[in-house]
Protein backbone atom coordinates (compact mmCIF):
# COMPACT_ATOMS: atom_id res chain seq x y z
CA UNK A 1 0.00 0.00 0.00
CA UNK A 2 1.30 3.45 -1.02
CA UNK A 3 1.72 5.68 1.91
CA UNK A 4 -0.08 9.06 0.94
CA UNK A 5 2.14 12.11 1.71
CA UNK A 6 0.03 15.09 2.98
CA UNK A 7 0.79 18.60 2.47
CA UNK A 8 2.88 20.42 5.37
CA UNK A 9 0.98 23.36 6.95
CA UNK A 10 2.37 27.03 5.97
CA UNK A 11 5.11 27.91 8.71
CA UNK A 12 4.49 31.84 9.66
CA UNK A 13 6.64 33.82 10.00
CA UNK A 14 8.68 34.61 13.24
CA UNK A 15 7.08 31.24 14.25
CA UNK A 16 10.62 28.83 13.64
CA UNK A 17 11.10 29.89 10.87
CA UNK A 18 14.52 29.83 9.33
CA UNK A 19 15.93 32.07 6.62
CA UNK A 20 18.77 30.94 4.89
CA UNK A 21 21.91 32.72 4.52
CA UNK A 22 23.58 35.32 6.11
CA UNK A 23 21.23 38.27 6.88
CA UNK A 24 21.55 41.61 4.96
CA UNK A 25 22.71 44.28 7.48
CA UNK A 26 21.60 47.53 6.08
CA UNK A 27 23.73 50.07 4.56
CA UNK A 28 24.93 52.82 6.97
CA UNK A 29 25.95 56.75 5.09
CA UNK A 30 29.67 57.64 5.85
CA UNK A 31 28.97 60.35 7.74
CA UNK A 32 27.57 57.78 10.66
CA UNK A 33 31.87 56.90 11.40
CA UNK A 34 32.97 60.57 11.01
CA UNK A 35 33.36 63.06 13.95
CA UNK A 36 30.97 65.82 13.83
CA UNK A 37 31.88 68.61 12.00
CA UNK A 38 33.36 71.35 14.21
CA UNK A 39 34.83 73.53 11.48
CA UNK A 40 37.85 73.57 13.44
CA UNK A 41 39.15 70.08 13.58
CA UNK A 42 38.79 66.33 12.36
CA UNK A 43 38.43 65.12 15.46
CA UNK A 44 35.99 64.91 18.51
CA UNK A 45 36.06 67.57 20.79
CA UNK A 46 37.51 66.89 23.64
CA UNK A 47 36.38 69.07 27.39
CA UNK A 48 39.27 71.58 28.51
CA UNK A 49 41.19 69.95 31.53
CA UNK A 50 40.30 72.20 34.60
CA UNK A 51 43.81 72.58 35.24
CA UNK A 52 43.94 74.55 31.92
CA UNK A 53 41.13 76.70 32.54
CA UNK A 54 41.57 80.48 33.17
CA UNK A 55 40.01 83.74 33.52
CA UNK A 56 40.49 86.17 30.95
CA UNK A 57 41.92 88.41 33.98
CA UNK A 58 41.63 88.60 37.81
CA UNK A 59 40.50 90.68 40.24
CA UNK A 60 41.86 89.72 43.90
CA UNK A 61 38.92 91.05 45.78
CA UNK A 62 40.59 90.37 49.14
CA UNK A 63 44.46 92.00 49.49
CA UNK A 64 45.51 92.63 52.87
CA UNK A 65 48.55 94.43 53.62
CA UNK A 66 51.52 95.35 51.48
CA UNK A 67 50.99 95.22 47.40
CA UNK A 68 54.66 95.05 47.18
CA UNK A 69 54.87 91.74 49.42
CA UNK A 70 51.22 90.76 47.67
CA UNK A 71 52.98 90.70 44.02
CA UNK A 72 55.91 88.61 45.42
CA UNK A 73 53.25 86.10 46.05
CA UNK A 74 51.59 86.42 42.46
CA UNK A 75 53.72 83.59 41.03
CA UNK A 76 53.11 80.14 38.76
CA UNK A 77 49.51 80.94 36.53
CA UNK A 78 48.50 84.19 38.78
CA UNK A 79 51.52 86.02 37.04
CA UNK A 80 50.61 88.87 35.55
CA UNK A 81 46.96 87.88 34.86
CA UNK A 82 45.78 90.54 38.13
CA UNK A 83 44.27 93.38 36.68
CA UNK A 84 43.09 95.25 39.84
CA UNK A 85 42.71 94.53 43.63
CA UNK A 86 40.67 95.49 46.34
CA UNK A 87 43.26 96.31 49.01
CA UNK A 88 42.48 96.49 52.98
CA UNK A 89 43.67 98.98 54.75
CA UNK A 90 43.42 101.12 57.14
CA UNK A 91 43.72 105.63 56.69
CA UNK A 92 47.46 105.98 57.69
CA UNK A 93 48.06 103.24 55.14
CA UNK A 94 46.73 104.84 51.99
CA UNK A 95 50.27 106.87 51.93
CA UNK A 96 51.96 105.55 48.85
CA UNK A 97 49.26 103.12 47.98
CA UNK A 98 49.15 104.45 44.31
CA UNK A 99 52.83 104.34 44.16
CA UNK A 100 52.99 100.47 44.95
CA UNK A 101 49.98 99.71 43.16
CA UNK A 102 52.08 101.21 40.01
CA UNK A 103 55.10 99.30 40.80
CA UNK A 104 53.18 96.48 41.24
CA UNK A 105 51.46 96.27 38.24
CA UNK A 106 47.66 97.04 38.84
CA UNK A 107 44.72 99.03 39.37
CA UNK A 108 43.74 99.95 43.10
CA UNK A 109 39.64 99.17 42.43
CA UNK A 110 38.79 99.77 45.76
CA UNK A 111 40.05 100.62 49.04
CA UNK A 112 38.27 98.61 52.20
CA UNK A 113 38.48 100.35 55.64
CA UNK A 114 37.61 98.98 58.99
CA UNK A 115 34.73 99.71 60.73
CA UNK A 116 32.80 98.23 63.51
CA UNK A 117 29.36 96.81 63.49
CA UNK A 118 29.00 97.88 67.44
CA UNK A 119 29.32 101.62 66.91
CA UNK A 120 25.85 101.33 65.34
CA UNK A 121 27.12 104.26 62.85
CA UNK A 122 29.51 104.24 59.76
CA UNK A 123 33.05 105.79 59.92
CA UNK A 124 33.48 108.88 57.87
CA UNK A 125 35.45 107.99 54.42
CA UNK A 126 39.19 108.69 54.43
CA UNK A 127 40.22 111.39 52.10
CA UNK A 128 41.58 109.53 48.84
CA UNK A 129 40.54 108.99 44.63
CA UNK A 130 39.55 105.47 45.21
CA UNK A 131 36.49 103.91 45.68
CA UNK A 132 36.02 102.97 49.41
CA UNK A 133 34.26 100.07 50.91
CA UNK A 134 34.00 98.81 54.87
CA UNK A 135 34.93 95.75 56.41
CA UNK A 136 34.09 94.32 59.35
CA UNK A 137 33.93 91.56 61.97
CA UNK A 138 30.79 89.72 63.18
CA UNK A 139 30.07 87.36 66.47
CA UNK A 140 26.87 88.09 67.25
CA UNK A 141 23.80 90.25 66.10
CA UNK A 142 22.78 93.32 67.84
CA UNK A 143 20.36 96.62 67.36
CA UNK A 144 23.29 98.38 67.24
CA UNK A 145 24.80 96.52 64.61
CA UNK A 146 21.76 95.94 62.28
CA UNK A 147 21.53 99.92 62.31
CA UNK A 148 25.13 100.56 61.22
CA UNK A 149 24.25 97.79 58.45
CA UNK A 150 21.63 99.49 57.42
CA UNK A 151 22.72 102.85 56.85
CA UNK A 152 25.94 102.11 55.07
CA UNK A 153 23.61 99.93 52.65
CA UNK A 154 21.12 102.60 52.21
CA UNK A 155 23.64 105.00 51.38
CA UNK A 156 24.89 102.57 48.99
CA UNK A 157 28.27 100.99 50.28
CA UNK A 158 29.73 97.83 49.79
CA UNK A 159 30.29 95.85 53.01
CA UNK A 160 32.46 92.99 53.95
CA UNK A 161 31.43 90.84 57.24
CA UNK A 162 34.11 88.38 58.47
CA UNK A 163 32.09 85.79 60.16
CA UNK A 164 34.46 84.70 62.51
CA UNK A 165 32.25 81.89 64.22
CA UNK A 166 30.19 78.99 61.87
CA UNK A 167 28.65 77.48 64.59
CA UNK A 168 24.61 77.23 64.28
CA UNK A 169 23.70 80.30 66.83
CA UNK A 170 26.34 82.29 64.73
CA UNK A 171 24.22 81.01 61.20
CA UNK A 172 21.14 82.65 62.85
CA UNK A 173 22.88 84.96 63.94
CA UNK A 174 23.82 86.63 60.64
CA UNK A 175 20.26 85.67 58.85
CA UNK A 176 18.98 88.03 62.33
CA UNK A 177 21.09 90.66 61.55
CA UNK A 178 20.63 90.47 57.42
CA UNK A 179 17.01 90.41 58.30
CA UNK A 180 16.78 93.35 60.19
CA UNK A 181 19.11 95.55 58.43
CA UNK A 182 16.88 94.76 54.65
CA UNK A 183 13.63 95.20 56.43
CA UNK A 184 12.39 97.35 53.91
CA UNK A 185 14.05 96.69 51.29
CA UNK A 186 17.57 97.84 50.29
CA UNK A 187 17.82 99.60 46.46
CA UNK A 188 21.68 99.69 46.80
CA UNK A 189 24.71 99.06 48.56
CA UNK A 190 25.62 94.90 49.11
CA UNK A 191 26.59 93.05 51.77
CA UNK A 192 29.83 90.21 51.28
CA UNK A 193 30.63 87.44 53.58
CA UNK A 194 33.49 86.01 53.89
CA UNK A 195 35.18 83.06 55.64
CA UNK A 196 32.15 81.12 55.05
CA UNK A 197 33.15 79.79 51.29
CA UNK A 198 34.63 77.59 52.66
CA UNK A 199 33.62 77.70 56.33
CA UNK A 200 36.14 77.08 59.24
CA UNK A 201 36.46 73.34 59.38
CA UNK A 202 38.39 70.04 61.33
CA UNK A 203 41.18 68.68 58.94
CA UNK A 204 40.74 65.63 61.31
CA UNK A 205 37.37 65.27 60.07
CA UNK A 206 37.38 62.30 57.65
CA UNK A 207 36.10 63.42 54.52
CA UNK A 208 33.70 60.47 54.27
CA UNK A 209 32.10 61.40 57.50
CA UNK A 210 31.61 64.99 56.41
CA UNK A 211 28.74 64.63 54.60
CA UNK A 212 26.53 63.19 57.47
CA UNK A 213 28.01 65.58 59.71
CA UNK A 214 25.85 68.40 61.13
CA UNK A 215 28.10 70.83 60.75
CA UNK A 216 27.85 70.39 56.48
CA UNK A 217 24.34 69.40 56.55
CA UNK A 218 23.92 73.16 58.45
CA UNK A 219 26.02 74.97 56.27
CA UNK A 220 23.90 73.69 52.68
CA UNK A 221 21.31 74.95 55.26
CA UNK A 222 22.42 77.89 56.02
CA UNK A 223 23.53 78.81 52.55
CA UNK A 224 20.46 78.11 51.21
CA UNK A 225 18.69 81.17 52.91
CA UNK A 226 21.44 83.47 52.94
CA UNK A 227 21.35 83.10 49.11
CA UNK A 228 17.77 84.64 49.23
CA UNK A 229 18.96 87.83 50.52
CA UNK A 230 19.47 89.22 46.80
CA UNK A 231 22.10 91.62 47.67
CA UNK A 232 24.06 89.40 49.33
CA UNK A 233 27.40 88.02 48.13
CA UNK A 234 30.11 85.38 48.53
CA UNK A 235 34.04 85.79 49.13
CA UNK A 236 35.85 82.88 47.96
CA UNK A 237 39.01 83.05 50.20
CA UNK A 238 41.57 80.87 51.98
CA UNK A 239 39.81 78.34 54.56
CA UNK A 240 40.58 78.67 58.32
CA UNK A 241 41.54 74.88 58.82
CA UNK A 242 44.48 75.74 60.60
CA UNK A 243 46.86 74.86 58.15
CA UNK A 244 49.00 76.50 55.35
CA UNK A 245 47.64 76.89 52.04
CA UNK A 246 48.96 73.76 49.91
CA UNK A 247 51.36 74.58 47.14
CA UNK A 248 51.37 73.10 43.52
CA UNK A 249 53.78 70.51 43.74
CA UNK A 250 57.07 70.15 41.98
CA UNK A 251 59.12 66.76 41.00
CA UNK A 252 60.28 64.40 43.47
CA UNK A 253 59.00 62.63 46.82
CA UNK A 254 58.48 66.15 48.60
CA UNK A 255 56.01 66.94 45.79
CA UNK A 256 53.78 63.88 45.54
CA UNK A 257 53.18 64.50 48.77
CA UNK A 258 51.94 67.93 48.23
CA UNK A 259 50.07 66.39 45.07
CA UNK A 260 48.35 64.42 47.96
CA UNK A 261 47.70 67.31 50.18
CA UNK A 262 46.20 69.62 47.37
CA UNK A 263 43.82 66.76 45.96
CA UNK A 264 42.75 66.44 49.53
CA UNK A 265 41.77 69.81 50.22
CA UNK A 266 40.35 70.48 46.73
CA UNK A 267 37.67 67.74 47.31
CA UNK A 268 37.02 69.65 50.49
CA UNK A 269 37.03 72.57 49.01
CA UNK A 270 34.20 71.60 46.28
CA UNK A 271 31.84 70.05 48.88
CA UNK A 272 31.40 73.40 50.30
CA UNK A 273 31.85 75.25 46.62
CA UNK A 274 29.03 73.25 45.52
CA UNK A 275 26.31 73.93 47.52
CA UNK A 276 27.01 77.88 47.25
CA UNK A 277 26.86 77.94 43.76
CA UNK A 278 23.95 76.15 43.18
CA UNK A 279 22.35 78.29 45.89
CA UNK A 280 24.04 82.00 44.94
CA UNK A 281 24.94 81.31 41.15
CA UNK A 282 28.38 82.14 39.89
CA UNK A 283 27.24 86.00 39.72
CA UNK A 284 27.63 86.49 43.32
CA UNK A 285 30.59 84.69 44.04
CA UNK A 286 33.87 86.91 44.18
CA UNK A 287 37.50 85.42 44.33
CA UNK A 288 40.01 86.65 46.96
CA UNK A 289 43.64 86.24 48.45
CA UNK A 290 43.53 87.20 52.04
CA UNK A 291 42.25 84.55 54.57
CA UNK A 292 39.92 85.91 57.19
CA UNK A 293 42.26 87.68 60.05
CA UNK A 294 41.08 85.34 62.78
CA UNK A 295 43.25 82.70 60.86
CA UNK A 296 46.52 81.88 62.17
CA UNK A 297 47.45 79.93 58.80
CA UNK A 298 49.85 81.42 56.29
CA UNK A 299 48.43 81.30 52.52
CA UNK A 300 50.25 82.47 49.12
CA UNK A 301 47.89 83.80 46.70
CA UNK A 302 49.24 82.27 44.28
CA UNK A 303 48.93 78.92 45.75
CA UNK A 304 45.30 79.92 46.83
CA UNK A 305 44.79 81.21 43.35
CA UNK A 306 45.59 77.62 41.66
CA UNK A 307 43.71 75.55 44.31
CA UNK A 308 40.21 77.86 44.56
CA UNK A 309 40.31 77.93 40.35
CA UNK A 310 41.41 74.21 39.91
CA UNK A 311 37.94 73.27 42.61
CA UNK A 312 35.68 75.52 40.36
CA UNK A 313 36.54 75.04 37.09
CA UNK A 314 36.53 70.81 38.49
CA UNK A 315 32.64 71.65 38.99
CA UNK A 316 31.78 71.43 35.13
CA UNK A 317 31.31 75.11 35.06
CA UNK A 318 31.93 77.30 31.58
CA UNK A 319 34.05 79.77 30.76
CA UNK A 320 31.52 82.41 31.40
CA UNK A 321 31.18 81.29 35.16
CA UNK A 322 35.16 81.14 35.45
CA UNK A 323 35.14 84.65 34.58
CA UNK A 324 32.50 85.99 36.45
CA UNK A 325 34.07 84.38 39.90
CA UNK A 326 37.59 85.68 39.36
CA UNK A 327 37.01 89.12 38.13
CA UNK A 328 33.93 90.00 36.28
CA UNK A 329 31.51 89.95 39.25
CA UNK A 330 34.11 92.67 41.27
CA UNK A 331 34.04 94.68 38.38
CA UNK A 332 30.52 95.08 38.57
CA UNK A 333 29.47 94.94 41.91
CA UNK A 334 32.40 95.95 44.39
CA UNK A 335 32.95 99.93 43.67
CA UNK A 336 29.66 100.55 45.79
CA UNK A 337 28.46 103.98 45.83
CA UNK A 338 31.57 105.64 44.30
CA UNK A 339 31.20 103.36 40.92
CA UNK A 340 31.03 105.92 38.56
CA UNK A 341 34.49 106.72 39.47
CA UNK A 342 36.16 103.13 38.47
CA UNK A 343 35.45 103.88 34.94
CA UNK A 344 38.74 105.81 35.36
CA UNK A 345 41.31 103.68 36.32
CA UNK A 346 40.02 100.23 34.75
Amino acid sequence: MMATTLPHPPISPGVGARRKGPKSLPTLPLSAFSPPNTGLSDSFPLPQSPSTVHPDRVVDASVRGSILEWKKQTNGPLAGRVSAVVVKAGENELEGLESHASQAGVTVMAVSVPFSLESGTIPSVPSTKYPITFTTSFKDTSDAASTALRVALSVGHVVEIDVQETGEASWEGVEDLLTKATTGGISSGLVVLSNVLPPPHNLDLPIVKLLSHPTYQSYQSHIATLSLFPRVYLSYVPPSWNAPTPSTPHDGQEGATASKEKKEWKRRIKMYLGPAVEAFGFERILFGSAPSPSSSASSSAGDWYELAREAFAELGVDQESVDAVFGGNAERSLCGVECKRLKEYL
